[in-house]
């Protein structure tokens, strides 16, 4: 029987670059291992995966150097 279709959206925006330190793609904040079983995974597992999302972003832009001239030493 086929599986009903997801009513969880994916993160995706299309950027699909890694980021080597996080290990998290820089736009949508997953993993490869998210990314790549994300059409096999439950809604609930999905929205575990959604649930970390904004939280990854946040360490990246913390981490992130600024090019505000404000900001500088």
């Amino acid at each position: 029987m086929a599986r009903a279709a997801s009513s969880v959206p994916s993160p995706c925006v299309s950027v699909w670059r890694m980021n080597e330190a996080t290990g998290w793609c820089e736009g949508c904040m997953r993993t490869l291992d998210e990314i790549a079983a994300w059409s096999t995974m439950s809604d609930a597992e999905k929205w575990q995966v959604w649930k970390q999302l904004p939280r990854r972003r946040e360490r990246c832009q913390a981490a992130a150097p600024t090019t505000d001239p404000r900001h500088r030493p």
